[in-house]
């Protein structure tokens, strides 16, 4: 299983304007073949704070996801509003059942 993390840093008005992209990103990429988990979230505690958490089959489900118009779109909407920073982290995991 892929997982990626990313942290966005941005201005609460900025998040709020990337709400509608958010929507169709989130809807569209959960459809994708492979894809377990694709959820937006800002930090209860920091309303500058978005954060993406993903999860994929494969890394071929991943770049398939990357090639897709909603990507190309999203990331049109995204460079409408640059996040102040962003860091992306990908994992290799493999699910363990709870203690």
């Amino acid at each position: 299983m892929i997982v990626v993390n990313a942290v966005i840093t941005s201005k609460p008005q900025d998040i709020a304007a990337l709400q509608s992209a958010i929507h169709t990103m989130e809807v569209a990429s959960r459809e994708e073949p492979g894809c377990d988990d694709y959820t937006f979230s800002v930090e209860l505690n920091d309303p500058n704070m978005l954060r993406i958490t993903e999860k994929w089959h494969s890394v071929e489900a991943l770049k398939g996801h990357m090639a897709t118009s909603h990507m190309a779109k999203f990331q049109n909407v995204i460079g409408a509003h640059p996040p102040a920073s962003m860091e992306v982290t990908f994992y290799e995991v493999t699910e363990i059942q709870p203690f």
